[in-house]
């Protein structure tokens, strides 16, 4: 944060080590996806070349230990996703799905053998995986999938669909959640087992330098030693699915962030009668009002970053940061993209995108009513999903 937007001193509150890691990032963002980025997404490409530059960082499965991941703290990996997004939503999705959502599941449910073949490739970047939970019609509702795999003498057999899978076509691995006659399980499947097809779902007006996909499983076979050992029912899902809502409760202030950097650089310079737009009275409303929930939202993160640390987060902290986060940051990227005026729908200025982006990070890894409905189950001791 910079002085325009940390009103509170928050900088503060990090350590001399959080901080060098948070410019370091800062920093490839700057040097390597800012110049880049409104190509990329005009294009509709995700730079899988910066995937070694990343790896190098330490940015991917960071807050894994052991295997060759960095092993970096909890709130050292939300500076980090909130860096990323201040540059784009999509590339911080890929470390994301890479991270907190495929490494994580071989790393909390796998066996020994499966995280020393996988995580340290995955770490370097020679590997990369997806995360397939979502189906076509069983996105909120995961206990409804239909993919289901079958045993078959000493084999598994899936057959199924998933959607919005990110990463899923260039993948060589993916983490596959399947109902079978013992409940859920997680699968590690190679993407080139015959029978498994990613493909890329397009056109998209949201998160356009990244890739989701379809994915049909037609009688995929896999050996016996492909299943996540410890990974039985919906709690195995859930718990990677809670390390990317951590990472998102970061990410999104990162993307209000440059909104609201953006427009004040862009205010103070722009005339309009006779002085700059910064000069009005409405102008400075909509300015202090950004500025007042991105301290709030980073306040809330970084206390949500601190339970983590100590071991006390509940799942309903993690919704009040993505509920809260995600609602606020796109109000103030269209706020910006608003003060813009016609240059804000151009690609020259990126609140836009970024509200484009947050369409979908506030859509996936739930949405804002199953968030409310946790919540509100909650406060209130009784369950509201049905």
């Amino acid at each position: 944060m910079n002085e325009t937007s940390d009103l509170l001193n928050v900088d503060s509150l990090f350590s001399s080590e959080e901080l060098a890691l948070r410019d370091k990032v800062r920093s490839f963002v700057d040097g390597t996806i800012r110049p880049n980025i409104a190509t990329w997404y005009e294009q509709a490409v995700f730079p899988a070349e910066i995937i070694k530059d990343m790896a190098e960082l330490g940015l991917l499965g960071m807050h894994l230990k052991g295997y060759g991941c960095p092993g970096r703290s909890a709130v050292e990996y939300g500076i980090a996703a909130m860096e990323l997004e201040a540059g784009d939503s999509g590339l911080r999705t890929f470390v994301s799905v890479q991270g907190s959502l495929a490494m994580s599941a071989i790393y909390k449910h796998g066996s020994e053998e499966q995280k020393n073949q996988w995580l340290p490739q995955m770490a370097a970047g020679d590997v990369v995986g997806c995360f397939g939970l979502t189906e076509p019609t069983a996105g909120s509702d995961p206990g409804s999938m239909k993919t289901f795999a079958r045993r078959d003498g000493d084999s598994w057999v899936i057959n199924g669909s998933k959607r919005w899978i990110g990463l899923a076509s260039i993948a060589q691995i993916a983490i596959i959640w399947a109902m079978t006659d013992d409940g859920v399980r997680g699968f590690i499947v190679p993407t080139d087992t015959p029978g498994f097809e990613a493909t890329p779902i397009g056109p998209k007006l949201s998160m356009r330098a990244s890739i989701q996909c379809d994915i049909e499983l037609r009688e995929v076979r896999l050996a016996s030693t492909s299943v996540l050992p410890n990974a039985k029912g919906l709690r195995g899902p859930f718990e990677c699915l809670n390390e990317a809502r951590y990472g998102i409760i970061w990410g999104a202030m990162g993307a209000a962030r440059d909104s609201y950097e953006t427009v004040v650089s862009y205010s103070r310079e722009r005339l309009q009668f006779d002085k700059p737009l910064a000069g009005h009275q409405l102008t400075q409303e909509k300015l202090v009002n950004m500025a007042l929930e991105i301290n709030k939202g980073m306040l809330l993160a970084l206390q949500i970053g601190r339970l983590k640390e100590a071991g006390q987060l509940k799942p309903h902290h993690i919704s009040v940061g993505k509920l809260n986060n995600c609602r606020e940051a796109i109000q103030i990227c269209r706020d910006a993209r608003a003060m813009l005026g016609g240059n804000g729908i151009t690609l020259d200025y990126s609140p836009l995108r970024h509200a484009n982006n947050l369409e979908s990070v506030r859509t996936y890894e739930g949405t804002d009513e199953v968030h409310t409905l946790i919540l509100g189950n909650h406060i209130t001791g009784i369950p509201a999903f049905r």
